[in-house]
């Protein structure tokens, strides 16, 4: 069989370079105001954001640096140089005391912004660990609690959101509400299905639609045992998001400035340049990581059956149920499930990878960011006498698969844009 496996990665590279900071931000930078500009980022991108809005207000627009401030707070290993930006490195999925102190900060210069001054806030997936500021009433080590147990539960990231919204600060439009004398423009790269600005970085600077009464119900769908001051602080009106029609969106504007389906295009194109004939089965693809895998081996099962020579494509966000104590993200238990479907099966390749450089993991830089398999991954699979069946059993990819020398290892990418899944059938 031929190697297949650089051109995985060029596909995989080519959805990420379609999202990178450099490449998309500049163009929708706003004009040098009459008073300062003041950058508030959070997010696995928010370091690189901000080093490309300093590039441009002070090198192409030559403005003075005294008038440029800001905090871009990102995940650890994500950071890049800035200049007049400060930059943090914080707990990203779990929240961490850096991102705590990173919030608190953002809301105080966010509070200092005045009527002649730009408050831009350059926004990518990772934000709502980033940037953590718990209610009244909530610690911060009940709110670390709640995360994990969202993040177990196998809850999308959509309802995880809709949780945090209503016990932070900063979240659900609140970050508006702290800089509402200034103009405030949003800049964000999407790392959600369907694009909603309210659940990119839990929203914090556009209405929220969800309330209250949403995340109790969340809490109870997946039987969550949460702190009481939880269940307190879910009960108060008074930590109701933002709704249409607040003041703190008078001056609010908002843009996507990179998209999951723009990055899945470029990948698309590279597969078809390639001569795949192309199946796209959509950018925003949810659901159980293992099930997603089981209907996706059926299509490259069907096309070989037929003789097709195809490429399989996905976007979107899986998501894992854990029940195991292995390690590991969606990708990776995407593509274990996978080999375990096709390990009978000659001249079909995959990868699964977080366009961000990291599936799950403990929140380290050198986390990988998925697996690739093809005919040395099942081969090797029979020579070490591994059962995929029993590390899925334990949510164990990454042991799979540091054992079978399959391990995508990517590095921070310095973007978001979800998921990148492609099989490739020869």
């Amino acid at each position: 069989m031929t190697d297949r496996r650089p051109l995985l990665r060029e596909i995989f590279d080519a959805a990420v370079a379609a999202a990178h900071p450099d490449v998309v931000l500049a163009s929708h930078l706003r004009p040098v105001p009459k008073g300062k500009v003041i950058c508030l980022a959070a997010g696995k991108g928010a370091a690189a954001m901000a080093a490309a809005a300093e590039r441009h207000y002070l090198d192409t627009l030559k403005l003075d640096p005294d008038r440029l401030a800001g905090i871009a707070t990102t995940r650890h290993g994500h950071g890049v140089p800035t200049r007049r930006i400060n930059v943090i490195e914080a707990g990203h999925p779990m929240p961490d005391e850096a991102g705590l102190k990173a919030a608190e900060e953002t809301l105080q210069l966010a509070a200092t912004a005045g009527p002649d001054d730009l408050l831009l806030v350059l926004l990518s997936g990772g934000g709502s660990a980033n940037w953590i500021a718990p209610v009244a009433g909530v610690s911060f080590a009940q709110k670390q609690q709640l995360t994990r147990a969202l993040l177990r539960s196998g809850a999308p990231i959509g309802e995880i959101n809709t949780v945090r919204k209503h016990l932070s600060r900063i979240k659900g439009g609140r970050l508006a509400r702290a800089g509402q004398k200034a103009e405030i423009v949003t800049l964000a790269i999407s790392d959600v299905p369907h694009d909603d600005p309210s659940a990119i970085a839990s929203g914090p600077t556009v209405p929220d639609p969800t309330t209250l009464a949403d995340a109790r119900a969340i809490i109870a769908k997946y039987r969550l045992e949460v702190d009481p001051a939880i269940a307190r602080a879910l009960e108060d009106p008074n930590n109701e998001s933002c709704k249409p029609g607040d003041a703190a969106f008078a001056r609010a504007s908002y843009e996507m400035i990179a998209r999951p389906r723009a990055s899945l295009d470029a990948a698309v194109a590279r597969a078809k340049a390639a001569g795949y004939e192309v199946v796209d089965l959509g950018a925003d693809l949810e659901g159980e990581a293992r099930e997603v895998a089981s209907d996706h081996a059926g299509l490259a099962l069907q096309a070989r059956a037929k003789g097709q020579r195809v490429a399989i494509l996905s976007g979107g966000e899986l998501t894992v149920t854990v029940r195991g104590n292995g390690r590991g993200g969606p990708n990776q238990e995407y593509a274990l499930a996978l080999a375990d479907l096709l390990k009978d099966t000659t001249d079909v390749a995959a990868l699964a990878g977080d366009t961000d450089g990291a599936d799950g993991g403990a929140g380290s830089a050198s986390d990988p960011a998925g697996a690739l398999i093809d005919a040395a991954t099942f081969a090797s699979m029979r020579a070490k006498g591994l059962d995929p069946r029993a590390y899925l059993a334990n949510n164990d990819a990454t042991a799979f698969f540091a054992a079978t020398g399959d391990l995508l290892q990517t590095g921070p990418t310095l973007t978001n844009v979800n998921d990148v899944r492609v099989i490739l059938v020869d």
